[in-house]
């Protein structure tokens, strides 16, 4: 059984009397410790897609199993759990809370969890020296560089043992050096620690850190290939 399960799924917005179709009869799978990179222009549907496999939205037809479960059969508080436990979202823009410490930031998943204090501080913690911050646990956001924001939100992904990763654009804010530490920290946690990470850019230099690329246009999937390593 493979890990994430698409099949003919298609999504549709409504706005009135108008209909926006944003994925039309889109099936893919992706197996466990894949890494996997979202391509495709402005409009493709390629963040409708991330949506649905994060959980963050339903299709409108056809089927999304996680894990062999229907996510289009859960109510809205089963969605957050499996968001919680697993699936780790890495964005842009780092979504760090300002006023909060690097540490606090990471704690949040385990907050909404219910973990007792004590054991949120050792995790989080450890979780954020994984990441090379030693020294900047108790630093906020704005003491921190964007590079070292995203090591934060990365942290935070893992903190819960989430076995997905899905990064939307992660390096849209970074410079070049960095966003080659920022994929290199998402390739060693996929190879080392078998954690799938499913990736969308619109840049071929970021796409090309991961094995398979799967392009979109129109809502639909235009080519699904793996990347071949020089």
């Amino acid at each position: 059984m493979a890990l994430l399960e698409i099949k003919d799924v298609s999504k549709i917005y409504r706005l009135g009397d108008i209909e926006l179709q944003a994925l039309n009869n889109v099936s893919l799978n992706i197996e466990r410790g894949e890494f996997a990179a979202i391509m495709g222009p402005s409009g493709s549907g390629k963040s409708t897609f991330m949506n649905i496999l994060g959980c963050l939205d339903k299709p409108t037809n056809g089927h999304y199993m996680l894990e062999g479960t229907d996510i289009g059969g859960l109510s809205r508080d089963e969605l957050a759990g499996i968001r919680n436990k697993k699936i780790g979202f890495v964005f842009q823009g780092f979504n760090l809370l300002p006023r909060a410490s690097a540490v606090e930031n990471v704690e949040l998943p385990m907050l909404y969890d219910g973990l007792p204090a004590k054991n949120r501080r050792q995790r989080a913690m450890a979780a954020i020296r994984s990441m090379g911050l030693e020294g900047r646990e108790n630093h906020r956001p704005n003491q921190l560089s964007g590079g070292q924001q995203q090591r934060v939100a990365i942290a935070r992904a893992l903190v819960n043992g989430a076995p997905i990763i899905l990064a939307d654009e992660p390096t849209g804010n970074l410079d070049t050096k960095t966003s080659s530490e920022i994929m290199g920290l998402l390739l060693k946690l996929n190879t080392e620690s078998s954690i799938t990470v499913i990736l969308v850019t619109h840049e071929p230099d970021i796409a090309a850190f991961s094995r398979r690329m799967i392009r979109f246009v129109d809502g639909r999937i235009v080519s699904n290939e793996e990347v071949t390593k020089s």
